[in-house]
């Protein structure tokens, strides 16, 4: 368990009355920050900091669009790898006449679950990949081996795996080979950074990427207790743990950093948050573009990508604009 400090450091930090959301949301009213519907915050302030994919769809799924998909071409469960769960999606935009920058995302799902698509009929995480086709990227959403089979590091190894597929024959479909973005959330966002500071997995020069985006991440598996799914990817040994955790690669990589979690994710995410940010404040390349999204929850801030709320998706797309 965190101490007692960082508990009442967070707590204070992070707790929000109805008052003090009702008086947050008049102050930004006016804002572009004012993008959340007021019965949708609420309800995510009642859910509170726990991870809750099936209440959060409930909110989220009627926000999203349905099959079939104007405008954007399809192609699905494409190989990768050798592994049964090598696979990928690839959305781009209909006759395209110039080569894209690609969009990468790799799904969370606590280490032992998740899928770059969550039933057949979902609209998540095909909510990503439509916002990336119709804001100038090719997307490219992928899967990967899970634990207990596929140990650490096998997560890592599909990512560069991947990374590489997409480099050699994205170009066929639209995409630039030289503007890779790579994205992942809560446990995808822990392979994305694990990826990015361990470039012995690399096996395209340099990584391959011209940004890599970290959501709601643990990065210092020593800082916060691993559940139970995490030691069945990372191991049971915590002798291992700083060896495979990314925090120090974080410090080093001159490869572009964009970071975000929510606040309303568990105290523990957003302690990792500041952790990685600290870290990337190191890099001779500067600090990485960090934000805490008000408001949104561990899963709504992946769940509302493609909807009127594009606080998140200003953010990504200014990064990718500027490289920083």
């Amino acid at each position: 368990m965190l101490g007692q400090t960082t508990k009442k450091r967070w707590a204070g930090r992070m707790r929000l009355s109805r008052s003090a959301l009702t008086v947050l949301a008049a102050l930004v009213a006016s804002t572009a920050w004012a993008q959340m519907p007021e019965d949708l915050a609420w309800k995510l302030l009642e859910l509170g900091r726990v991870i809750d994919p099936p209440k959060t769809v409930e909110l989220y799924a009627p926000l999203q669009e349905k099959e079939p998909y104007q405008g954007v071409k399809v192609d699905r469960d494409v190989k990768y790898g050798p592994a049964d769960r090598n696979l990928l999606d690839i959305f781009a935009a209909d006759n395209l006449t110039s080569a894209r920058p690609v969009l990468i995302f790799v799904h969370g799902g606590a280490f032992v679950g998740g899928n770059k698509r969550t039933t057949p009929t979902s609209p998540f995480y095909d909510n990503i990949m439509l916002w990336a086709a119709r804001n100038g990227f090719v997307g490219v959403n992928v899967t990967y081996r899970l634990a207990p089979l596929a140990p650490w590091p096998a997560g890592t190894e599909d990512i560069a795996t991947a990374v590489k597929w997409i480099a050699d024959k994205i170009g066929e479909r639209g995409g630039n080979p030289a503007r890779i973005y790579l994205m992942g959330h809560s446990a995808g966002a822990v392979h994305v950074a694990n990826y990015v500071a361990h470039p012995e997995f690399h096996k395209v020069k340099g990584g391959g990427l011209a940004g890599a985006i970290m959501l709601s991440g643990v990065y210092d598996l020593t800082a916060t207790p691993l559940a139970d799914t995490g030691r069945a990817y990372f191991g049971a040994d915590p002798a291992r743990y700083v060896e495979r955790s990314s925090l120090s690669g974080l410090a080093t990589t001159d490869i572009p950093l964009m970071m975000a979690a929510a606040e309303l994710d568990p105290e523990g995410f957003v302690l990792q948050f500041d952790l990685a940010k600290d870290a990337s404040c190191k890099r001779a390349a500067g600090c990485a573009r960090a934000i805490l999204l008000p408001q949104h929850s561990h899963m709504s801030e992946v769940y509302s990508i493609n909807t009127a709320d594009t606080r998140l998706t200003d953010q990504i797309l200014n990064f990718v604009k500027t490289g920083k």
